[in-house]
């Protein structure tokens, strides 16, 4: 799945699973922006296929429901929607 990076302070893993056409999605990507942190992304809407298939299971096992955007943080700790609070406190900002 091709995933895209964002440099920044490294936090350990942080993957954020998005569609293109979301705007919590947008907000929590700038927010990681803002805060300077590394993280990887991937629209998951503009992937196919097994692709998307693939990413959809990624989202699923951390998101049962499958909405988004959701942050995977640390391969420990995920937080679904646009969560300002959340984030900074789970990314120590």
């Amino acid at each position: 799945m091709p995933v895209e990076h964002v440099n920044g302070n490294d936090k350990g893993p942080v993957m954020l699973y998005a569609l293109s056409t979301c705007g919590w999605c947008a907000r929590t990507k700038e927010l990681l922006r803002q805060m300077g942190i590394a993280f990887d992304f991937v629209y998951v809407d503009l992937l196919e296929g097994q692709e998307q298939d693939d990413a959809m299971q990624s989202v699923e096992k951390w998101n049962p429901s499958g909405s988004f955007p959701t942050l995977v943080i640390n391969d420990s700790k995920s937080i679904i929607g646009f969560r300002e609070h959340e984030i900074r406190e789970a990314l120590g900002i």
